[in-house]
């Protein structure tokens, strides 16, 4: 009697092999968080039925247990079929970090389907790090001198990472490189930022869609030139240095009625002849930068 069950047992499975699955085009979310508040904060289960049934769509955890009654008994025709879950239990409670399976029980076919693709679920968001930023201050102007940002950084796992300036994001990395870097030219939609200091951070979105907290970052300096002093006091006619710093090959000068061109560095001139209060314009690739010079005869 045992035999002959064995052999009826074995020839029904054999004919299990052979017959075309009721359920194919399986489409399974690979990975998702529940709590990331984003568009993959649900897992997608998506498949075509053969024949018209009634189903079972169960959320089973490794061990074979069910987390999630997701339907039951309910009449699917043939076709596309689609169900949604979100990452919880059937008390509502989100469920552990882990690997998770559909099971599909065809009813009238009284066949049950645990569908071979696994759904991860993953709520710990990745952690970045600003490794280096280099320079600190650059000139986005075109002269192909100092012209960029480069800003260096590490996550513990694959992720596409942003850059921020001043809480906003500006890039968005292509890829989901671990170590990478992230050039910035110092605009917004095309158009070059103004001079001044600038807080550049990292973000990071892991492929489940968790985010990564940001940290405080570094600050950038924009500008083409600068002027060592805001403030010159000198004599009628006297000599006096002041620091100019750009990194164009040369500047352009006025100060009253003379102009010139120099590099940057320590500029040389010579104050007006008569007292007074005069501006020191200085200007590199179309960006300028000025001192008040004021001229006072000595004392008596």
């Amino acid at each position: 009697m045992l035999l002959v069950a064995t052999a009826l047992a074995f020839a029904y499975t054999e004919q299990l092999k052979l017959t075309p699955s009721p359920i194919v085009g399986t489409q399974v979310t690979k990975v998702f968080s529940p709590v990331c508040e984003c568009d993959t904060d649900a897992a997608v289960i998506a498949f075509r039925l053969r024949e018209v049934d009634r189903l079972d769509v169960e959320i089973i955890d490794r061990g074979g247990a069910v987390v999630r009654h997701l339907i039951e008994r309910l009449v699917y025709r043939r076709g596309p079929v689609q169900f949604v879950w979100n990452g919880r239990d059937d008390a509502n409670a989100t469920v552990p970090e882990g690997s998770y399976r559909p099971r599909v029980r065809l009813v009238r076919q009284r066949r049950t389907i645990v569908l071979p693709n696994p759904i991860r679920v993953d709520t710990t968001p990745p952690r970045v790090r600003l490794l280096g930023v280099a320079p600190r201050v650059f000139s986005p102007d075109g002269d192909g001198r100092a012209d960029r940002v480069v800003v260096r950084y590490h996550v513990d796992e694959p992720a596409q990472v942003s850059l921020f300036v001043n809480g906003r994001q500006r890039v968005r990395k292509r890829g989901l490189k671990r170590v990478g870097t992230i050039d910035w030219y110092g605009q917004v939609e095309g158009a070059p930022l103004p001079r001044g200091v600038y807080r550049l951070s990292i973000g990071a979105v892991d492929v489940a869609g968790n985010p990564a907290a940001r940290r405080p970052g570094r600050a950038v300096v924009i500008r083409s030139v600068a002027i060592g002093r805001d403030r010159i006091e000198t004599r009628p006619g006297a000599l006096f240095a002041v620091l100019v710093s750009s990194d164009a090959a040369s500047v352009d000068w006025r100060l009253w009625a003379r102009t010139g061109t120099a590099k940057p560095g320590t500029l040389r001139l010579r104050a007006p002849l008569q007292p007074g209060r005069f501006t020191l314009t200085v200007t590199a690739v179309g960006q300028s930068a000025r001192a008040a010079v004021i001229v006072r005869r000595p004392a008596p």
